[in-house]
């Protein structure tokens, strides 16, 4: 009789599937973990592939649930630790650089808007939303495919989500329509109990008071100059960058070189069916905090986050600032403008 029973046992497991390992418990397994978390930690590495270029960021979320979500994203850009954070409180947005001293603020509903490959609510969500998400397993992973949101950029379709064994969020790819993977986050380590509080999101637990240095040797107090006075870091753009991409009928009309107080400004005019403006300026640290307001999105462009709105795009780069404007360029022209400009190039010459 007991042979009989632990043979029923299994037939009735094997049919009901129990232990079977599908696409709605790979899903639903993460869903349970970021569901019932009330703050997570985790760290891990961002790459940004632009054809041969790729851009690799030491990566750190901090996630805390009270009256709202709150977000705080590092990204440290491994090849000139120039360290940009992402962060998102009971006040706004902001994409803080406190090496410039600077912050960007947004009037935005951000991270809500578009996918974002590095949280995972949006990951979950994108997973969620995707009815016909494809699911497979290869090389010891089980993978979901999903559709994906980014608003900004349709060149971005899908990604790839990679789970261990144990069901553990390992990986996840984000390809274009040619099948060709954009952006890559690795996850080293995920703390769904991390201890976290609001104070840990604070905009002033990221200003850093600038860098100055005084030089009162051999002066009297009357002489002694302050590297910081007058806010300014003055310069000059050793190589004009120009854009490897160019909308279709537009081409480099003028090129202006104006002198500032605080170094150079380049002005590229560029015009045709898609006329812009790009401007190329050395870029000066200011002694107070700054915070400029920006109705508009975060934008990771190559090694660095600028501020996207509906018509222009701000962003820094080797002690470079950018701005890009037009008044009929659509957002994933700016952007296409933008992460071309990694290296000096031709600018298209047809009239």
């Amino acid at each position: 009789m007991k042979k009989i029973g632990v043979l029923l046992l299994v037939v009735i497991l094997l049919a009901t599937g129990c232990g079977k390992v599908d696409k709605t418990s790979v899903i639903n397994d993460f869903k349970t973990k970021v569901n019932k978390t009330k703050s997570y930690e985790l760290t891990g590495i961002m790459e940004i592939i632009n054809d041969e270029d790729v851009f690799k960021y030491n990566l750190k979320v901090n996630y805390l649930h009270d009256d709202s979500d709150y977000y705080k994203v590092n990204l440290i850009n491994q090849t000139n630790n120039h360290e940009q954070v992402i962060l998102k409180n009971e006040d706004g947005v902001y994409v803080v650089t406190p090496s410039l001293n600077k912050s960007f603020k947004f009037q935005s509903n951000w991270p809500n808007n578009s996918s974002q490959s590095y949280l995972l609510s949006s990951i979950l969500k994108d997973m969620t939303n995707d009815q016909k998400a494809e699911y497979s397993e290869k090389d010891g992973y089980y993978i979901i495919k999903n559709k994906v949101n980014y608003p900004n950029n349709d060149d971005l379709t899908y990604e790839k989500v990679y789970f261990d064994k144990s069901k553990n969020l390992k990986k996840v790819e984000v390809y274009n329509n040619k099948d060709v993977v954009k952006i890559k986050v690795e996850f080293s380590k995920i703390n769904y109990k991390a201890s976290l509080n609001d104070d840990d999101f604070k905009l002033d637990k990221l200003i850093k008071e600038p860098e100055c240095t005084t030089n009162c040797e051999n002066t009297d107090e009357s002489t002694c100059s302050n590297s910081c006075e007058n806010n300014k870091t003055t310069g000059s753009i050793k190589d004009v960058i120009y854009p490897l991409y160019v909308p279709s009928n537009t081409s480099l009309k003028s090129k202006d070189v104006i002198s500032t107080d605080n170094g150079e400004r380049v002005i590229l005019t560029f015009a045709g069916d898609n006329s812009f403006v790009l401007v190329e300026e050395t870029m000066s640290i200011p002694q107070d905090f700054e915070i400029v307001p920006v109705y508009g999105d975060p934008e990771i462009i190559n090694d660095s986050i600028g501020a996207l709105s509906a018509n222009s795009l701000s962003w820094t780069s080797n002690n470079v600032n950018y701005y890009l404007t037009g008044t009929n360029i659509a957002k994933d022209d700016l952007i296409s403008i933008a992460t071309s400009m990694n290296n000096v190039g031709v600018v298209n010459a047809e009239k």
